[in-house]
């Protein structure tokens, strides 16, 4: 599910977006994660179908009060079939009622769904992942899901699950995360090289689920090396030279964030970003040349070596005309950037910088 037409000045996932120049209603940031993206009832029984059409269709207002305490019991089951059952059931009636998503964690259904997790049975397993992720999205769950010892069994899943078990984990993952404080959590929990994986070899679903999820993890210091240091770099410049993955706004998000650490920058040049950046100056959308003027910014603002590579891959020509044509926040930035790239670059400045 995708975000739609973000304006000037949007925040998300507790971060401002204005000083990167976000304004136009291009292709959406990020993966929303509002819920699974899984089939219904494909292998529901008959009798589940009813219960589940009578209690997402409110057909009686106190049905699932007297459905979830069967489902939960049905959780710790000694049949794999029936505990089956009720996790997709349960999965089915978070994601279609919100309200049911307290009701369901207060039936104490939390503890024997994390157990799920751990399930050699990838069905099992997957179907305990996505409603886990439902229940997530019921603020009021997020620290009773990971105080029960979420983490590691859904870092686990997007090591280990299928692809909807993968993409489902990121987004609980993104999910419990915005509480800052479990940011660190689950960057030490192993989260980090899961999701760089997930970026780089997922399909275009799982690519946007573990942008959004890494953008949120490294809004923190510590979490930022280790995306660095578990490869990062080189997917997201990939991603953002290839025009056609629809990831290019997503990865620049990301890219912003890391480029703030001088490991970052010198990773970022040698697998060849600034020809990469340059040229979304020139041809991207404008909320991508916005970004890019503002990444090749922040590269260039304390390296007179970074400045003359950019100078010399041929940026001042399309940083004048952003200057001339962008949104006001964009001519400032490409405008700034200019004065930095014509400055003098004397060879004594270039040689101390290196």
């Amino acid at each position: 599910m995708e975000m739609e037409n973000i304006p000037t000045g949007f925040t998300y996932l507790g971060r401002n977006f204005s000083d990167l120049n976000i304004n136009d209603n291009s292709s959406s940031a990020f993966s929303d994660c509002n819920s699974d993206r899984s089939g219904e009832f494909s292998s529901a029984t008959s009798e589940s179908r009813r219960r589940l059409w009578l209690s997402c269709a409110g057909a009686a207002d106190d049905y699932s009060d007297e459905i979830i305490p069967q489902l939960v019991s049905g959780l710790e089951s000694s049949s794999v079939d029936d505990q089956k059952q009720a996790a997709m059931e349960i999965r089915l009636l978070a994601k279609n009622k919100p309200e049911n998503r307290l009701k369901i964690a207060r039936a104490g259904a939390i503890r024997p769904l994390i157990s799920l997790l751990n399930s050699s049975d990838s069905q099992l397993q997957e179907y305990g992942v996505t409603a886990i992720l439902n229940l997530s999205l019921c603020d009021e769950n997020k620290d009773h899901i990971t105080s029960s010892g979420a983490i590691k069994p859904l870092v686990r899943a997007l090591k280990t699950g299928t692809s909807t078990a993968r993409e489902n984990s990121a987004c609980a993952l993104l999910r419990l995360s915005q509480v800052d404080e479990k940011k660190a959590l689950i960057g030490r929990s192993g989260a980090i090289p899961a999701l760089v994986d997930l970026l780089e070899n997922g399909g275009i679903r799982a690519k946007k689920d573990a942008s959004t999820a890494l953008y949120s993890l490294c809004s923190i210091k510590e979490n930022k090396i280790r995306a660095v240091e578990s490869g990062i770099m080189k997917p997201l410049i990939e991603l953002m030279a290839d025009f056609g993955s629809h990831m290019v706004d997503k990865s620049a998000y990301v890219l912003s964030l890391l480029v703030a650490l001088p490991e970052a920058r010198s990773v970022l040049v040698e697998e060849e970003g600034i020809p990469v950046l340059v040229e979304i100056v020139e041809v991207g959308s404008h909320r991508q040349k916005e970004i890019a003027a503002a990444i090749l910014l922040q590269l260039c603002e304390d390296s007179v070596v970074y400045r003359t590579m950019v100078a010399r891959e041929g940026a001042i020509p399309p940083l004048v005309a952003l200057s001339q044509s962008g949104t006001s926040r964009a001519k400032r930035k490409a405008e700034t950037l200019i004065e930095l790239l014509r400055q003098p670059r004397s060879g004594n400045a270039a040689a101390r910088d290196i």
